[in-house]
């Protein structure tokens, strides 16, 4: 356990009342980053997903670089829960890890589209 003390009642100022403040939230936010850090990069390497869309069956496969963070070569977001990257088209994808569940938004000045296709995840 880390105590903190402050000297607050001795200076008599608001500077060294707030420093142990400071100092705790210091220390909180580099320990919120460890651990951001350590789970972003918990998998490594690349990895093939298949995915299809279930009104027409149609399948294909995602290339996933851990090490790299892109989908297909696009630059991607890889956390814990989802990956979401975007292509050049505009098309945005989100596939959640739990559920293997894609959701791919086709954005357009009409309003644009959602589909929903399903991947089998990598055990």
């Amino acid at each position: 356990m880390i105590k903190f003390y402050t000297s607050a009642h001795k200076f008599g100022n608001a500077q060294a009342s707030s420093q142990p403040m400071l100092i705790r939230s210091a220390f909180a936010f580099a320990l919120g980053t460890a651990v951001c850090v350590s789970s972003a990069h918990a998998q490594s390497g690349v990895g093939v997903i298949s995915c299809t869309n279930p009104s027409s069956g149609a399948t294909w496969q995602i290339h996933i670089d851990y090490d790299r963070h892109t989908v297909d070569s696009n630059p991607a977001v890889i956390s814990d829960s989802t990956i979401e990257w975007r292509e050049n088209n505009g098309w945005k994808y989100t596939l959640d890890r739990k559920f293997g569940k894609l959701t791919v938004v086709l954005a357009s000045s009409t309003g644009g589209n959602f589909l929903y296709d399903q991947c089998k995840l990598e055990k």
